[in-house]
């Protein structure tokens, strides 16, 4: 199993208005985030928030290409980001405990934050598809070129965990600094995370590691 220490690249934040930044996502263009009554969206090059949407966000976010998902308590909520409007929602594996929410293969993933579970699920009905179990508690949750990375946070210490998405293995830890958690997160499809940092206000940029070459492991 490879581990490593988080390579912090930017900051974010703290935002006027946010307390707390739950769940995290990416559209191409911009980094969402949820703190509890509205959905942001902020420029990652410049930091500046864009856009606010008022809608219910207490834990993940994520966003299939069109539509954003919102976890809001017991129950996920389909939202069109050009008009703020809730399109259709959808009951929540967890019934209100879950945490972080991803979108892969044409089907939502599902964090459980005390359960330590993964549920994938169907994004029409909400019916549970498949389970995945986890030896620590679950926060965030993203796919990027078919591997499954989730966060962890357990008392001071958080990671970000790479994952046999069959067995639940751990294939890899990134650790985050001493007091600094990741609440959401998610890839931006190539060579970095965005994490939420929870009470913070925060959300931080960290470097994906780097894929040694079948070459480099000889």
């Amino acid at each position: 199993m490879n581990k490593s220490a988080a390579d912090i690249i930017r900051e974010y934040g703290p935002f006027p208005g946010v307390d707390f930044v739950h769940g995290v996502s990416f559209d191409g263009q911009h980094v969402w985030f949820a703190s509890g009554g509205k959905l942001n969206a902020i420029d990652p090059a410049s930091g500046s928030t864009v856009r606010t949407i008022d809608v219910a966000a207490h834990a993940g976010t994520a966003f299939d290409g069109e539509h954003l998902f919102q976890l809001a308590e017991d129950r996920i909520q389909k939202i069109d980001p050009n008009t703020g409007r809730v399109l259709a929602t959808i009951p929540a594996p967890g019934g209100g405990a879950d945490s972080g929410l991803a979108w892969a293969e044409g089907s939502l993933w599902v964090g459980q934050y005390r359960a330590r579970k993964i549920h994938q699920i169907d994004p029409q009905t909400g019916a549970t598809l498949r389970t995945i179990e986890s030896n620590r508690f679950v926060t965030g949750v993203t796919w990027v070129d078919g591997e499954l990375w989730h966060g962890t946070w357990e008392g001071d210490e958080s990671e970000l965990r790479r994952i046999d998405p069959d067995t639940g293995e751990v294939l890899e830890k990134v650790a985050m600094p001493p007091g600094v958690g990741v609440s959401g997160l998610e890839s931006d499809g190539g060579d970095q995370f965005f994490c939420g940092g929870g009470a913070s206000g925060k959300l931080r940029a960290v470097r994906r590691p780097k894929r040694m070459s079948a070459a480099g492991r000889k």
